[in-house]
């Protein structure tokens, strides 16, 4: 497969695993009715830096991803300023900032900058799940290329068209009216050869990704024979270029006339199951009893598979940026906070492809907050629970971001009904990393280092939960195999006092309490008064913080 090469690609490639872990710190003042761990989160921050803060909890729990970076149009001026060690790029870029037109490595710039982010987002979402990424042509063709080399080309679903706008500039040439929504699976769950190879015993087709279908209008079916079965109509009967199988000759009983598939095309289904299908009069020859043949499907059976989805989303429907930013005027009082926002109808049109109802959305682009107010909006529709994160790395996160999003909660007098929820807005700490736990100026919370400790050893995420301590050893986790324990509290006395270290009586306490599970143990700890071969003719592994934090499971 052809790859992107694009200046700093070397020094970037492996960047997001250098990234620091940053727990994040609620902020009371700024939350909203925050309910519990499992809340909405608006985090303010660096995008790059809270993806990776969210890895630990996240990690494959993401259902549908939608983000809206930069176009760079070379107009906004946007700095590329992630903290790469390599002192080439670091000159590079202290030479050429900020982006703009007259920059011309401002593609490779912006490349640079979304590389790590994408890496970031795929470790998120979920093996069932989906990105969604806005984007204009000036860099179309470029984020193609990295979604393929980082996502793989099998599971592009689609380059949705978007209309952007209707209206038509008369000051150019040609008036662009649309952008592009590009979006990938994770693991798309087969390739259309294999999904046509398995519809060909049934006259349905399955989707071949997670994208839930429409839900199926009864509108054009009818029962004017009285059927049993229900409402019907009549449905085609061939379908695009399939295998040689597909292709038979269908006898009309009435007639005689023979009839072949359409150039370029086969029947819906192998000849034995249209044989099947004939016989109980589901085969029909057009309302006269004259026409091609075509098949009458039932509204009941059809209903649970819904309509086929269009990648076309016109402005009409999904509405425009015109949409978007008459939204904000009216949920601020009549100014604009925040330019070209996207409109609430195209996010609800996205969550509603790639959503069920308790599923987790992700918008580490958040801008104005469309994502958190379609959320909600589709919440209120159908009765769901989903629940989303939103990161903005800019000073609006407060003002703009979270404001609308309170705007939206609570409701605005003549122009929005309360659409209820909650959410917990929070910062990033300092980093977990030896020097800030040596020093004591970067302390995490317990919960937030045992996340950390636990997803570096054993790559698993522990969700919206906050781990606690469990008793009082420090247990904070366990699975078939081991018990995981910290011995720690975020004060820098404790860490230097005998209470933080793993003497002999309380080894033999947690020994006995795995032992008696048939478990193993791992403890984290500032220290030990006990050698390791008696620790391990205990059962236990000890690892030493913060020198040992990325201990892994083997």
């Amino acid at each position: 497969m052809p790859v992107l090469e694009f200046k700093g690609k070397q020094h970037i490639y492996a960047h997001h695993f250098t990234v620091p872990y940053r727990p994040l710190v609620p902020d009371a003042g700024r939350s909203l009715n925050s309910a519990d761990a499992d809340d909405n989160l608006i985090i303010h921050g660096d995008n790059l830096h809270a993806l990776k803060a969210l890895v630990p909890r996240f990690a494959g729990r993401v259902k549908c991803i939608y983000i809206d970076p930069p176009y760079n149009n070379g107009n906004t001026g946007w700095v590329y300023n992630d903290n790469v060690s390599s002192p080439l790029m670091q000159e590079w870029l202290r030479q050429n900032s900020p982006v703009d037109k007259e920059d011309m490595e401002r593609h490779d710039k912006w490349l640079c900058m979304m590389w790590p982010r994408l890496h970031l987002l795929k470790e998120l979402l979920a093996e069932n799940g989906a990105i969604f990424i806005s984007i204009n042509y000036n860099e179309q063709h470029h984020l193609r290329m990295l979604m393929d080399e980082i996502f793989g080309e099998n599971n592009l679903i689609a380059d949705f068209p978007w209309q952007s706008r209707l209206s038509v500039s008369n000051d150019t040439d040609l008036s662009t009216q649309h952008e592009q929504v590009l979006a990938y699976a994770r693991n798309r769950r087969q390739s259309n050869r294999r999904l046509r190879e398995s519809n060909a015993n049934r006259w349905y087709s399955e989707p071949s990704f997670a994208v839930l279908p429409k839900p199926l209008d009864s509108a054009g079916f009818s029962n004017p024979d009285n059927d049993p079965r229900g409402p019907w109509k009549l449905d085609p009967f061939d379908a695009p270029q399939g295998s040689e199988s597909l292709n038979y000759a269908i006898v009309n009983p009435e007639t005689g006339e023979e009839h072949w598939p359409p150039p370029g095309r086969h029947w819906r289904t192998l000849e034995s199951n249209y044989q099947q299908l004939a016989n109980d009069g589901r085969i029909m020859f057009g309302r006269s009893g004259n026409a091609r043949p075509v098949l009458k499907s039932f509204y009941r059976e059809r209903r649970p598979y819904g309509q086929t989805r269009t990648s076309w989303l016109s402005g009409d429907e999904y509405g425009t940026t015109t949409d978007g930013t008459k939204t904000l005027m009216e949920l601020f009082g009549g100014s604009t906070p925040f330019e070209y926002p996207k409109p609430v109808s195209l996010i609800r049109h996205i969550l509603q492809m790639a959503t069920g109802p308790d599923d987790l959305v992700l918008d580490s682009f958040a801008g104005s907050g469309t994502t958190g107010h379609a959320v909600l909006a589709l919440n209120k529709e159908d009765g769901g629970n989903r629940r989303f994160i939103l990161v903005e790395c800019e000073d609006y996160a407060d003002t703009t971001t979270a404001e609308r999003v309170r705007l939206v909660i609570n409701g605005v007098p003549g122009v929005q009904e309360g659409l209820g929820g909650s959410f917990t807005f929070c910062t990033l700490g300092g980093p977990i990393d030896e020097e800030g736990m040596l020093t004591g100026e970067a302390l995490p919370e317990f919960g937030s280092l045992a996340s950390y400790l636990l997803y570096v050893s054993t790559g698993v995420s522990v969700g919206g939960g906050v781990l606690r301590r469990l008793d009082d050893y420090g247990l904070f986790y366990q699975d078939d195999r081991r018990a995981y324990y910290l011995l720690y509290e975020a004060d820098l006395e404790f860490l230097r006092s005998n209470a933080s270290m793993l003497d002999e009586s309380r080894a033999r306490g947690i020994a006995a309490a795995v032992s008696a599970e048939g478990r193993k143990a791992v403890v984290f700890g500032a220290g030990k008064y006990i050698g390791q071969r008696m620790l391990t003719d205990m059962g236990i592994t000890f690892c030493q913080l913060p020198y040992e934090m990325h201990w892994q499971v083997v």
